[in-house]
């Protein structure tokens, strides 16, 4: 049997877009040709606060923000957290995420994992949105 994660309706989908301020970006890269940074530069233009999550890029600003090693060293209220690592990374994360109040588990296109969705509903987190582009979403939500 093959796995298939079921992403929430459209309509849930726009609404964690439209009540969110901040994005912890994981895996966010420094290179301008990444699609990490492109996605992520879109989303700051659009309003949202950008917070990088790189441990090989700590000591250094993304889109001009400090750079974390992992989402429990960052201390204001995330709202979503986007995920640009390997899906075999994302049941690591997932443990990582239920340690904090960030409320949306969010995996880009291509990724998704079994494992980290039970994690995540296991710990009672139930806001998770996997193989879906964050910029693709909210390009369809603002009709851009």
């Amino acid at each position: 049997m093959t796995y298939s994660f079921q992403n929430p309706d459209q309509n849930v989908i726009f609404d964690y877009l439209r009540n969110a301020k901040t994005i912890a970006v994981m895996g966010l890269s420094a290179r301008e040709d990444a699609t990490s940074y492109r996605v992520s530069k879109l989303m700051q233009e659009a309003g949202y606060k950008i917070i990088p999550v790189n441990p090989t890029a700590v000591g250094q600003t993304i889109l001009g923000e400090p750079v974390y090693a992992s989402l429990l060293d960052i201390d204001q209220p995330i709202d979503i957290v986007d995920i640009f690592r390997r899906s075999e990374f994302l049941p690591d994360v997932a443990r990582e995420f239920i340690q904090t109040d960030a409320k949306i588990f969010w995996a880009q296109l291509g990724l998704e994992s079994q494992e980290a969705e039970e994690i995540l509903r296991q710990a009672g987190r139930s806001a998770i949105v996997m193989n879906k582009c964050i910029k693709i979403e909210y390009l369809a939500m603002t009709g851009a």
